[in-house]
């Protein structure tokens, strides 16, 4: 089985970014500073292999001691988030390690895990999608569940459709692609979208179903002006008097 790799980040927005071709690419803007490789799982001790990241630097002030103690021993300052990172090979990685954007390339396929938006109690129409009934006065069935299903059982089955709390669940969106690395300022871009609200943790990992695939990579255009080369004082100086010469 190929050897995983993860890393924490937060999801900055949306935005989009073109091709040469022309083609429009949406893409989510994922900010994500160095990890750093706070406990090693081992099967002797854990009873299975993985890595444990700590991302988004956290004031000590407002941290337990135990938290404290924990990152001490990775010589790095106190976390906000810890996850972890399984099917990992173990051996290249040390306690304290820093782990980058870099680790992943454009066009690679990753997995990637967020919290969605908590909508609160919502009923049918939005939770499940069904539809409404006639809006007439005469209609007394307007927004509602609808039939619970037959009598004999005389209870409701699991699973029927009902209102209740909406979000706030975790949710995974697999065979995402990266689109770009912006390794100087800590930036993944990711094709799509990906669940949570802006500045919420994500998890990227790589792809479960597609394990190590990397995607053809599309030429972006940049809108990065390169400086005009300077010329020298004589040279413009010669140019002028050929000029008027004329």
């Amino acid at each position: 089985m190929e050897n995983k790799k993860g890393i924490l980040g937060r999801k900055v927005g949306m935005t989009e970014v073109f091709t040469e071709s022309g083609k429009l690419i949406p893409v989510t803007v994922i900010s994500v500073e160095p990890n750093v490789v706070t406990q090693i799982k081992t099967k002797e001790n854990d009873g299975y292999e993985a890595i444990q990241l700590g991302f988004d630097t956290k004031r000590e002030k407002l941290t337990t001691k135990a938290s404290i103690g924990h990152t001490n021993k990775a010589g790095c300052t106190p976390k906000r988030f810890f996850r972890e990172i399984r099917d990992v090979n173990i051996e290249d990685y040390k306690l304290g390690d820093s782990v980058t954007c870099e680790i992943f390339e454009a066009g690679e396929v990753v997995d990637v895990t967020g919290t969605t938006k908590g909508k609160g109690f919502q009923g049918v129409i939005k939770r499940h999608g069904q539809s409404r009934g006639p809006m007439g006065h005469g209609s007394h069935y307007h927004r509602r569940p609808g039939s619970m299903g037959t009598m004999r059982p005389m209870r409701v089955f699991k699973g029927k459709k009902l209102p209740g709390h909406m979000g706030g669940l975790t949710v995974t969106i697999q065979n995402l692609e990266i689109v770009r690395v912006i390794p100087e300022e800590n930036i993944l871009l990711v094709k799509g979208n990906v669940p949570g609200a802006k500045k919420s943790l994500v998890v990227i990992r790589s792809a479960v179903k597609n394990p190590g695939k990397i995607n053809e990579k599309a030429n972006l255009i940049s809108y990065i002006k390169t400086p005009e080369p300077e010329v020298n004082q004589t040279e413009s100086d010669a140019a002028e008097t050929a000029n008027t010469n004329e």
